[in-house]
């Protein structure tokens, strides 16, 4: 017998642990396709759903440079408000989603006063003698404030706008580095705050650290490698286009001189021609490289498809002597991708694998069916394969086999893919051919 359960709890019984409430709630975010701010609200949730930590309210400060400012604030501004927020989420049926779904409305909302409020506090991270709530960050502690009408190290401003007697400061911290704080009250309900709560929300904070530690980290990979990928691309276009404009220029030269016969006049005006010819090409295939954009997949006739792009490349079949063999599984009807770039990314892989068989040569196409979910493009070719060195990153950016390739078709052909939702695999052997496989999402069985 299997029983079977949904790894996603939409509802959270009363009889469960708070403790294990509070594991459920962000343990599911991490499945969730959230941004930064939306994980975030997620423990804020944790921490203020009557499922999680239980606080009544939740402020939230994130780290810019030198200062600490006030991000949002997520729960009730009064007694009435807190009364109407709490009969919605203790709705029967509603989960996890739905509240976070509320309360990214609430922050949402133009008359969220709160928040408002909270955006015009901001505390220089590093001085003397800090005021709470800097002074978490600077001692790097949770501070339980309790009768903070008679503390000192209490910034009025603060006190003024949370208006309640105890509150908790969370400091949120990687390593050496100040993330931003969140503080934690009980002013509608007046409940102490237990020592436990404490426990649980510090268990908050990591986790919130560690959010925002690991975007932060993530962003600054990107821009390293959008930085490196420019680079990269500004070396291959000077390459690439230093080598036909100064052929181009040298023999417009010639033409401008007087003593230039009409017979090498041609001959020039013929070479500028083809190796502007060459230009455009390099500019047509860097602008393809760069456009894939598939925001709608779209039903292909995929025998269609393929007909065309052995219409494309017969020219060069015929030139080369090669022979091509194309094998449609029947029933194989349709799948789906981008109408506009999937006949391109077939083609580059068949243009491939006409360059790398010699005269005589096989390639064999064939489209089947793997799975009801799944269609393969196969393109095989008798070609020499692909060196070893150069297999782990043959569809990186400016990676090539060939000596005038650009490196760019394979890479343009993983993009598209990945953008359907499909997959590329290669299987080669030096000496024995290559085999490159396109996964297709299949169009359902009729």
């Amino acid at each position: 017998m299997i029983e079977r359960y949904n790894p996603f709890l939409h509802e959270f019984p009363a009889e469960m642990s708070k403790e294990f409430q509070l594991f459920l709630i962000i343990a599911q975010s991490f499945f969730q396709p959230f941004s930064l701010l939306d994980n975030l609200l997620v423990i804020m949730t944790a921490l203020t759903a009557g499922h999680g930590v239980g606080f009544n309210r939740a402020m939230l400060f994130l780290a810019d440079g030198q200062k600490l400012k006030g991000e949002f604030w997520l729960g009730p501004a009064s007694p009435e408000d807190a009364e109407s927020i709490w009969r919605v989420l203790s709705t029967p049926g509603i989960g996890y989603a739905e509240i976070i779904e509320h309360n990214r409305s609430l922050l949402n909302g133009g008359a969220d006063t709160l928040t408002q409020r909270v955006k015009q506090l901001v505390y220089p991270l590093y001085q003397e003698h800090p005021l709470v709530p800097a002074l978490a960050i600077s001692s790097r502690e949770l501070l339980l404030i309790k009768d903070a009408w008679n503390e000192p190290l209490l910034d009025p401003r603060l006190l003024e706008m949370i208006h309640t007697d105890e509150f908790l400061c969370i400091p949120l911290l990687s390593g050496q580095e100040v993330l931003g704080e969140i503080i934690l009250d009980n002013a509608i309900t007046r409940a102490p705050i237990k020592s436990r709560d404490v426990e649980l929300a510090s268990i908050c904070g990591l986790i919130a650290g560690n959010y925002i530690y690991t975007s932060r980290l993530q962003k600054r990979i990107i821009d390293m490698k959008k930085v490196a990928a420019m680079g990269e691309m500004a070396m291959f276009v000077t390459h690439q286009l230093r080598n036909p404009l100064v052929t181009i220029g040298g023999f417009a030269d010639q033409l401008l001189d007087p003593k230039t016969g009409p017979k090498k006049r041609k001959r020039n005006l013929q070479i500028i021609r083809s190796e502007i010819r060459r230009l455009e090409k390099t500019l047509l295939q860097l602008t393809q490289f760069l456009r894939v954009d598939v925001r709608e997949k779209s039903t292909i006739d995929i025998r269609e498809m393929l007909n065309l792009v052995l219409e494309a490349v017969r020219p060069r079949l015929d030139s080369q002597k090669l022979t091509l063999d194309m094998e449609i599984e029947a029933g194989l009807r349709a799948v789906l991708c981008d109408p506009i770039h999937t006949g391109e990314a077939v083609r580059n892989v068949v243009d491939n694998a006409i360059d790398a068989v010699e005269n005589g040569g096989k390639i064999y196409v064939r489209a089947y069916r793997e799975s009801s979910d799944w269609a393969v493009v196969a393109v095989e070719d008798t070609g020499p394969g692909i060196p070893e060195s150069v297999k782990n990153k043959i569809f990186e950016s400016f990676v090539s086999t060939k000596e005038k390739g650009m490196g760019l078709g394979l890479a343009y052909v993983k993009r598209v893919m990945d953008a359907c939702g499909g997959r590329i695999e290669i299987k080669s052997t030096e000496g024995r051919g290559t085999t490159f496989k396109l996964y297709f999402r299949a169009e359902p069985r009729k």
